[in-house]
């Protein structure tokens, strides 16, 4: 499934499911098909994703050879800072307006 995050204070954000259920569990929560952050519980939702972008920032970045083994699983060249930075955004845009991001619905 893949998840759309809306949000009347932002565009909409769209991430493959494997992205989705990370950053949901970065934020403490289950993954799940449809789901809302409340305006109240942002400031703490931007801190976890920002402490977890900090220490992403901390891992070495992924290799630039397309060197590969056919049996190796495709490796993630975008790092996790840059995967969460459109979610803090959309989160300080909301909060600023008081407005909840959804997603599933």
């Amino acid at each position: 499934m893949i998840y759309k995050f809306r949000s009347k204070a932002a565009g909409d954000l769209i991430m493959l499911p494997a992205h989705g259920d990370q950053l949901l569990r970065l934020l403490g929560r289950e993954p799940a098909a449809q789901g809302i952050i409340e305006p109240a519980d942002m400031p703490a939702a931007i801190a976890a994703l920002q402490a977890a972008a900090e220490a992403g920032a901390a891992e070495p970045a992924p290799p630039a050879d397309d060197a590969q083994a056919d049996d190796e699983a495709p490796r993630d060249r975008v790092r996790l800072r840059q995967r969460l930075w459109p979610m803090i955004e959309m989160l300080r845009r909301a909060h600023a307006a008081d407005e909840p991001v959804v997603w599933g619905v």
